[in-house]
């Protein structure tokens, strides 16, 4: 998986905004309705070669296919494996149930698309492959088409089917995990084993706190959330970790979200996980403060951090110096290399429904990559000039090594000089003092015999 080596890469969550004749489609399908397999493939091929090029052009480094062709991120099961039928209660969020007339307009803008969410009545194993390889060959056609490397394609969890689709069938939550991790391994692993990213969408380890298993205490919860990782890391055990993202979130929908458990709570079960990228939600207000976290944990070196510094349930477009801030934060406290630009959550969690417009994902989508764009000029050329200051001072130090070197050799040949030139001037002394002592004996001679001559 490509990392941010030298500049902030950007990603996202997965979903897009699908075309209404995608929506409509899969509704169909969903539904069991009647539909020309022919014309949805090539609605849905051409829906993901369109969405790739979208994101392209709005600067998204690592794209997925929009999930163009899953009705939802959790509920799409239904259609690969054994065991589901039927439709189930939605539990409302704990946090909506407080407000009842608020919960009941959120449950109107989200009436025109409902979806089917399946109870576990059977055994559970794998009824079809073919959607698995269909979405692999329209996702590998559009990344060729738009001239691009890397993406990824969304599956489901163990422990995310369970919150979606409740069990009627096995007699333990274990024995749920322990099936559940046994057939969808061979969904991950066929998605890594064709060259794209496999993206596990994790909400249950806490949103399901307060959803599904909302009459649980949190030790309880926490306890289910170890069994649903150890189920996920068994389904993965034939999977490089580097080819695996895994997304957690506390739910994507406009509320209080005051029951959300905190990042700290829920760390020592997601640093568990074998895959590499952490996806996580870093934008909403209830868990935008959770960076500072990051600055007392020891993040493993085998993991990467992909916060989500743009929001998806409200339309507001974040201006590039908050998102730029946001990854700032990140950067510093487990280093820019570490660090991926992403969003809270998918677009369009459900087929047809969702709370950002289109043209505003978009939007965000570009203010995002502008964002990344200034946070690397930022933190990449704060490390260039560290770096170049770093090496301006070693040269610094090895000239002043070299001239204080010289000046020595200089000064011992000096000093040497000096005792030659003062040995000389001894000896030439002492040589002009033996001349004159030479001299003063003759003078005598002379004088002692010239008296004798008188």
């Amino acid at each position: 998986m490509r990392t941010s080596t030298d500049r902030i890469l950007t990603t996202h969550v997965g979903s897009l905004p699908r075309p209404q004749e995608v929506v409509d489609l899969i509704f169909a399908q969903d539904r069991n309705l009647p539909y020309d397999p022919n014309e949805f493939d090539r609605v849905i091929s051409e829906g993901v070669t369109d969405i790739v090029r979208q994101q392209k052009e709005a600067g998204v480094d690592i794209p997925s296919d929009g999930e163009m062709g899953k009705i939802s991120y959790a509920t799409y099961i239904k259609h690969r494996l054994t065991g589901f039928e039927g439709d189930s209660a939605r539990p409302t969020p704990q946090d909506l149930e407080d407000i009842p007339e608020f919960r009941d307009r959120l449950l109107k803008l989200g009436a025109s698309a409902s979806y089917l969410r399946p109870v576990c009545r059977g055994p559970i194993a794998i009824k079809n492959l073919e959607p698995v390889h269909e979405d692999i060959r329209r996702m590998k056609a559009a990344l060729a088409t738009n001239g691009m490397s890397e993406g990824f394609l969304n599956a489901v969890s163990p422990g995310t089917i369970a919150v979606f689709q409740p069990n009627e069938y096995y007699p333990s939550h274990e024995a749920y995990m322990e099936a559940l991790a046994e057939v969808m391994k061979v969904e991950y692993e066929t998605i890594v084993a064709s060259g794209l990213l496999v993206q596990i969408d994790c909400p249950d380890l806490a949103m399901g706190r307060h959803s599904r298993f909302s009459s649980l205490t949190d030790e309880q919860f926490l306890r289910n959330a170890n069994i649903q990782v150890d189920a996920l890391n068994h389904a993965l055990q034939n999977v490089p970790a580097d080819r695996v993202r895994l997304h957690m979130c506390w739910g994507n929908y406009e509320g209080p979200h005051n029951y959300d458990l905190t990042l700290t709570q829920l760390l020592p079960v997601l640093l568990k996980v074998k895959p590499q990228a952490l996806l996580f939600e870093g934008a909403n207000p209830r868990h935008e403060w959770e960076w500072k976290i990051w600055q007392n944990v020891k993040l493993p070196k085998d993991k990467i951090l992909v916060p989500g510094v743009i929001a998806t349930s409200y339309n507001y477009v974040e201006h590039p110096e908050t998102i730029a801030e946001r990854i700032m934060h990140y950067a510093d406290a487990v280093g820019p290399e570490r660090v991926i630009a992403g969003t809270d959550c998918g677009f369009g969690t459900f087929a047809g429904f969702g709370p950002i417009h289109p043209t505003i994902c978009w939007m965000k989508l570009r203010s995002l990559r502008q964002g990344a764009d200034l946070a690397t000029e930022r933190l990449f050329k704060k490390n260039s000039k560290k770096a170049t200051t770093k090496k301006t001072t070693k040269k610094t130090a090895t000239k002043k090594a070299a001239v204080k070197k010289a000046v020595k050799k200089a000064a011992k040949k000096v000093a040497v000089k000096k005792v030659a030139v003062k040995a000389t001037k001894k000896a030439a002394v002492k040589k002009v003092s033996a001349k004159k002592a030479v001299k003063k004996v003759a003078v005598k001679k002379t004088v002692k015999k010239a008296a004798k001559r008188r």
